[in-house]
């Protein structure tokens, strides 16, 4: 409702002009709340990972890409195109989950809970996460000493899925998932050592990725 008539939105917009909703940040306790952090949270992440790994003693032995998607919601087609063109052997998707960690709601039906830790996908509604990548990314949070938590998502699918369909024969798919608050409504909320457990096991993942026995 902008409050004009008519007449005076047409001045403004048409049908098919692109709008957002509009929606500063604020820090509440220890978290974080704006528009719109589903999928911005992730893009923090990954530029943040990116940091990390230009100053880390080992870099990644093979060819790694980083790539920043478009178009999941309507069929995850910037990852469908990306998977395509790149073909991984190994793909982690990045994508806030529901943590609906308020009260009155029981504990299976939360999914996350925030200040719990970054959530490592074990299945959404579009992805069974490859086993061993889920294994991997468990021994990886253990051995660095990162909190974190699972996370099956019953309703609702990423872009994980096409990182493990659009190649031949499939790729050791899984994921990171940022527990978000409010997800599609305007007060979004993520926790900060979350988001920052998030990056630590990103950044470990990418380096260690070639020290893990990927056999069945």
């Amino acid at each position: 409702d902008t409050g004009l008539t008519k007449k005076e939105l047409e001045k403004i917009i048409e049908v098919g002009s692109p709008i957002t909703r509009e929606r500063e940040l604020v820090e509440l306790g220890d978290n974080v709340n704006v528009k719109s952090l589903d999928n911005r949270a992730s893009v923090f992440m990954l530029l943040e990972s990116l940091r990390a790994l230009k100053t880390a003693k080992k870099a990644p032995a093979y060819d790694f890409y980083a790539v920043f998607t478009v178009q999941e919601e309507i069929g995850l087609r910037g990852a469908n195109a990306s998977a395509l063109k790149i073909q991984p052997d190994f793909g982690i998707g990045l994508d806030t989950t529901i943590a609906c960690d308020t009260p009155g709601v029981t504990p299976q039906k939360q999914i996350t809970q925030l200040g719990e830790g970054a959530a490592i996908k074990i299945m959404d509604s579009s992805v069974i996460s490859d086993y061993r990548m889920v294994e991997f990314m468990k021994a990886t949070a253990k051995s660095k000493k990162i909190k974190w938590q699972p996370e099956i998502l019953h309703a609702g699918g990423t872009d994980t899925a096409a990182l493990q369909q659009k190649t031949p024969g499939g790729s050791i798919a899984g994921a990171i998932s940022i527990p978000t608050r409010y997800i599609h409504q305007v007060t979004e909320m993520a926790n900060k050592s979350d988001l920052d457990n998030c990056i630590k096991l990103l950044t470990a993942c990418v380096c260690d990725l070639d020290k893990h026995d990927w056999s069945f």
